[in-house]
């Protein structure tokens, strides 16, 4: 349970970052625009993410696998995109959304197309693996 509670944490700073260097990923937080519901939204979206990276990630990797070897390994970016705009959909199940692809919503993070949803899960996993490299340096966990 820590391990989820810190990826999510993670996954929620690159989150943060993504919608900082990508014009194209906004994220409009849940409940108004103060600080805690914004860090609130994005946890929330994180934990989205990890959840969905946890169930559907290695399913849809196995049955992947002759692609992965035809690709060596890139179709890895695709299938994280991929992921990511399922976030996007999944997270407009959940009520008034954070999340919105393509225009679909006034409120959320906006995803125009599978390039930037990979260029969105490449920076989101370069500031995750930073953060827990650095978290297990400090704290040996």
């Amino acid at each position: 349970m820590v391990r989820f509670l810190l990826n999510t944490m993670f996954n929620a700073l690159g989150l943060w970052v993504v919608t900082l260097l990508i014009p194209a990923v906004k994220l409009a937080p849940y409940g108004g625009d103060s600080f805690w519901t914004r860090v609130g939204s994005f946890l929330v979206v994180a934990a989205i993410f990890g959840f969905v990276h946890a169930v559907i990630g290695p399913i849809i990797k196995v049955l992947s696998a002759p692609l992965y070897i035809l690709t060596f390994g890139l179709i890895h970016l695709v299938i994280n995109g991929a992921l990511l705009l399922f976030v996007a959909w999944l997270s407009q199940l959940i009520g008034s959304p954070i999340f919105s692809i393509d225009g679909f919503n006034s409120e959320g993070l906006a995803i125009s197309s599978l390039g930037w949803a990979i260029l969105a899960s490449v920076i989101l996993y370069v500031v995750s693996y930073i953060g827990r490299t650095i978290f297990k340096k400090a704290y040996g966990r």
